[in-house]
């Protein structure tokens, strides 16, 4: 995975520095960059003033300019230099007020007075600067020139689409968002590694679900693609994975469907735990991304969140500190291999059952060791637990909890016991 890890890497850092926002060219540029990458990629365009359920598509947003002038002379929260100086959407300002004044647009974190905080105001019109809270507590009394260079007017939300056909017309789908400017773990590594699913996806020609990638804006994008496409999502959806903050090393983790037993929720339960004994569940109450939209009540898409570190879980989220730093390639490696472990659990899902009664003779069949070691056991024996659970109710996932054993060490028993007669799968 080094290889593929330091390609992820780079393309996250190419589209580390590019603003983003629900709508606007930064959108189309990245866009742009992912269908390099993946030429089929269909990228899409709804107006401003749509109506999406109960939402509507708002006015477009493109900034090309903003600081704040001191009275000495000196330049503040210049967007040139880094752009989360700028809440999301701020309308366009050109201005001398007071430092009292200014303060009311100004934010910062205080319990990180080394960082810029990421804000927007999206759906109420107002103008803002967002400062490291150590800069903003050496400001002066006096007037200040603040200039935002934006524009708000009709356009469109852009999203993109792949859609990858299979042996059968049911889909996986996978699902990460395209709206946040320059921070790494929270924005970047889910595109990044959402590329590379892709490309493994369109390398397997022996794949029996279709696929379904959507890069979104999040929350909005996920509303807008869903009023289009839910009901063919409703009938279609084998399992569905939002991948979003999959690029740090610190812990694996994954938040829940809304009822919690659905394929992807036991697919990458599995698939975690096996990974690593220490991963991280969050339940349904703990949401914040898509899959408030993907699993909301009349939707019920069976889509859970596959992360390394959960989104407002670490320090550095919602921040500048959210650099190129918190992500890595043995990271996004990490969090590529999680996401194909749970395609590959949900691809070769079945019900194993055994064709003859009582245990199978295995030796004369070649499967059972004719020279006995500490290693052959284990495998005889798992291959025996694999044997006495397969009835054909249960799956193979089921089959590999109950039993103690990674699912994927289980795909070699399938391949010799069908193989040599003594099973099939429904």
């Amino acid at each position: 995975m080094t290889e593929t890890g330091e390609k992820m890497y780079n393309l996250a850092a190419e589209l580390f520095p590019i603003q983003r926002s629900l709508t606007g060219e930064g959108v189309r540029e990245t866009l742009n960059i992912l269908r390099r990458e993946l030429p089929g990629l269909q990228i899409k365009s709804v107006p401003s003033g749509t109506k999406c359920f109960d939402w509507t598509v708002p006015k477009e947003w493109n900034i090309r300019d903003a600081y704040i002038k001191a009275p000495d002379g000196s330049i503040l929260c210049d967007f040139k230099k880094h752009n989360l100086h700028v809440v999301g959407y701020s309308v366009p300002v050109d201005a001398e007020i007071s430092l009292e004044e200014l303060q009311e647009h100004l934010y910062s974190m205080p319990e990180l007075p080394g960082a810029i905080p990421y804000i927007t105001s999206y759906y109420k019109e107002r103008w803002g600067f967002c400062i490291k809270d150590s800069e903003r507590k050496k400001l002066k009394p006096g007037m200040y020139h603040v200039k935002i260079d934006s524009s708000l007017t009709d356009g469109v939300l852009n999203y993109g689409e792949l859609l990858i056909k299979g042996k059968n017309d049911r889909e996986i789908l996978v699902s990460t968002y395209i709206c946040h400017p320059s921070m790494a773990n929270n924005e970047v590594s889910g595109p990044a590694v959402s590329v590379y699913t892709a490309k493994s996806v369109l390398e397997n020609a022996d794949r029996n679900y279709s696929y379904r990638f959507v890069f979104i804006p999040e929350t909005l994008g996920s509303i807008v693609y869903l009023s289009m496409h839910y009901k063919e999502m409703k009938e279609k959806t084998a399992a569905g994975f939002i991948l979003t903050c999959i690029g740090d090393d610190r812990v694996y983790s994954m938040l829940a469907s809304r009822d919690g037993d659905t394929m992807a929720d036991a697919a990458a339960r599995h698939v975690l735990k096996n990974i690593d004994r220490n991963y991280k569940e969050y339940s349904f109450l703990e949401r914040g991304s898509d899959e408030r939209q993907y699993c909301s009540p009349g939707i019920d898409l069976p889509v859970v969140n596959i992360m390394r570190s959960k989104y407002n879980e670490y320090p550095e989220y919602h921040s500048s500190l959210d650099d190129m730093s918190v992500i890595s390639p043995q990271g996004l490696s990490g969090g590529l291999n999680a996401v194909l472990k749970c395609i590959e659990a949900v691809e070769k899902d079945c019900r194993p059952r055994i064709t003859v009664l009582c245990e199978p003779q295995l030796g004369k069949r070649g499967l059972y060791p004719t020279l006995c070691s500490k290693d052959s056991g284990l495998r005889v024996r798992n291959m025996m637990n694999f044997i006495a659970y397969s009835d054909g109710k249960r799956s193979l996932i089921e089959i590999a909890e109950k039993i103690g054993t990674p699912v994927w060490e289980l795909y070699g028993y399938i391949d010799s016991l069908t193989d040599a007669g003594l099973m099939e799968l429904d």
